[in-house]
């Protein structure tokens, strides 16, 4: 009797023994929080941040350009697509792959992400038909894309701990810098060797860097239970509904500008053709500094009380957009709107943070906001182009910059409702 419980107590115990030793690693070792290792990582996700929010961010360009017809001819709005299909497949893909990463295969995401994005810049420099560029760059890219925009953030915690904050601010700057880098090389060299092999040496160019990740980054420690995909109880929670419909609304704006700007300033003779195309470069530069200041200021303010009035102020600036119709002010309104807009890319997390009262709950309700988000974007750029129509009138401009201005400011006020809601009417509460 007394040997079968032990046998008993033994088999009871054993799958916590197991789950024990599987966490561990994690939980009994001390993370680094720097070190050469570390900071590889850092850099292999910068890298991929490079290769996906880099490319959303570029889209701007090829928007533009195929503007012209020189590729193929379409509206608009049916450009348009093509980056909005890109990034709401980032977005929610990306979501997906959440427990492939959790099951330990960051090597396997890797690989077919890297694949996908090199692979449909290859299928785009071949393509000359509306249909077959939806499909290299919008589906197949974003795809590839979306493989790897879950690894660039959940390898970091691993590695540190009192400089996190530190260490995905650096990485989520290989954002600006592809949103800066992909544009100028796209544009110095399509007069010199075509739109073909242009779309070529970038593909090339993401072949090279992506490669880096895919031998350098590797995971310290397995998560200890597998992400869900749907956390129910975030339909009942007021302040995640708040947010993730301001951030909709918001993004969907944001992508107005983000895919109109360049074709803005040429199509109205604001800017020079080759002006026009540096606009792109020019507002990601700015966002850089969105993307790092408002993660600082949110340490000592909380980042409610920074994200609401930084939308507030970006609708402001596209509205400020219909009046910009000589060059210096044209520019000098994308950087501000560069510098307010990031805080779209910088915050979400760090707000969802601090709204998650169950810890245990934040990856699957970031990955569900997220899906939700890219929304806004397929609303976004389509529903600009929509009103934009085709060959427009400077009287179509206006209507775009209304709309795009109109759904900032709406995003801006839930986010001073979500603000209030939570912390009252204590202006000087950090939330």
């Amino acid at each position: 009797m007394d040997n079968t419980a032990v046998l008993i107590h033994k088999r009871a115990t054993s799958p916590e023994e197991k789950k024990s030793q599987r966490e561990s690693p994690q939980q009994t070792d001390t993370i680094p929080d720097g070190g050469v290792l570390a900071w590889t990582q850092v850099f292999g996700s910068w890298i991929l941040f490079f290769n996906t929010f880099g490319l959303i961010n570029t889209f701007g360009i090829y928007q533009t350009f195929y503007e012209t017809g020189q590729l193929f001819k379409a509206s608009s709005s049916d450009i348009s697509w093509i980056g909005s299909i890109q990034a709401l497949t980032i977005l929610f893909v990306g979501a997906l792959t959440g427990p492939v990463y959790d099951a330990g295969y960051l090597r396997t995401l890797l690989v077919v992400g890297s694949f996908g994005v090199v692979f449909g810049h290859m299928m785009l420099s071949l393509s000359h038909e509306y249909w077959q560029v939806l499909l290299a760059q919008g589906i197949t890219v974003g795809l590839g894309a979306s493989c790897l925009f879950i690894p660039g953030i959940a390898v970091l915690p691993g590695y540190f701990s009192r400089h996190i904050g530190l260490a995905v601010g650096l990485a989520v700057s290989g954002s600006s810098f592809g949103g800066i880098i992909y544009p100028l090389v796209f544009y110095r060299l399509i007069d010199e060797i075509g739109f073909s092999w242009s779309v070529r040496v970038l593909g090339f160019m993401a072949l090279g860097l992506l490669s880096i990740p895919v031998v350098c980054m590797r995971m310290r420690s397995r998560p200890s239970s597998r992400r869900a995909l749907i956390d129910t109880s975030a339909f009942t929670d007021l302040s995640f509904i708040m947010f993730t419909a301001a951030c909709v609304i918001g993004y969907c704006g944001l992508y107005v500008t983000i895919f109109y700007v360049s074709f803005y300033g040429e199509s109205e003779r604001i800017l020079s053709e080759r002006m026009a195309f540096y606009l792109v470069p020019i507002l990601n530069a700015a966002s850089h500094l969105g993307r790092t200041v408002p993660n600082w200021l949110s340490d000592h303010f909380g980042p409610l009380n920074i994200m609401a009035p930084s939308a507030i102020i970006m609708g402001v600036l596209t509205f400020c957009f219909i009046g910009a119709n000589y060059s210096a002010a044209l520019i000098a309104l994308a950087v501000l709107y560069g510098i307010f807009s990031g805080v779209y890319l910088s915050l979400p997390g760090v707000v969802m943070v601090s709204i998650t009262k169950d810890k245990s709950r934040i990856g699957t309700r970031i990955g569900m906001a997220f899906s939700f988000i890219g929304l806004g974007i397929l609303a976004g750029g389509p529903g600009g182009g929509r009103i934009l129509g085709s060959n427009p009138p400077s009287s179509n401009w206006e209507r775009t910059w209304i709309y795009a201005g109109v759904c900032a400011l709406v995003s801006g006020a839930i986010f001073v409702g979500l603000r209030f809601y939570r912390g009252g009417r204590r202006l000087m509460l950090k939330i």
